[in-house]
């Protein structure tokens, strides 16, 4: 019996480890994809500004009131607006974000095959 108790215990430290850690990883992939409004170079995981580890603390509350990832998002798009996010994704004011590098790909390709069939 006492062999069962042991490995009980083993099981739900092992358990409760777990489960914090991809908690944590959950917050750290949030805070990764979030602008630094201060130092504007740097996601908030990155940097150590006073803004960035009160935004820190800010998504560890509402991962604790359970809130989902998009949720976080949605509310900080809300109140900072899209440019807080790394990959704000499309939307109707990020159109020409996600269209322009391919544009510009497909126009160097056209260029790019009218000259080698000059060449020709």
């Amino acid at each position: 019996m006492r062999i069962l108790n042991f490995f009980f215990i083993i099981f739900f430290t092992f358990f409760l480890n777990f489960s914090y850690a991809s908690y944590d990883q959950e917050k750290n992939k949030i805070t990764k994809n979030l602008r630094c409004l201060i130092c504007q170079g740097q996601s908030v995981y990155d940097s150590d500004s006073e803004f960035a580890n009160s935004m820190k603390i800010l998504v560890e509350k509402k991962l604790n009131e359970g809130l989902s990832a998009k949720q976080i998002y949605e509310y900080l798009q809300i109140k900072y607006g899209d440019w807080i996010l790394y990959d704000p994704g499309i939307s109707k004011n990020t159109y020409i974000l996600w269209l322009l590098p391919l544009l510009i790909f497909l126009f160097g390709g056209a260029i790019i095959y009218k000259k080698l069939i000059k060449k020709n």
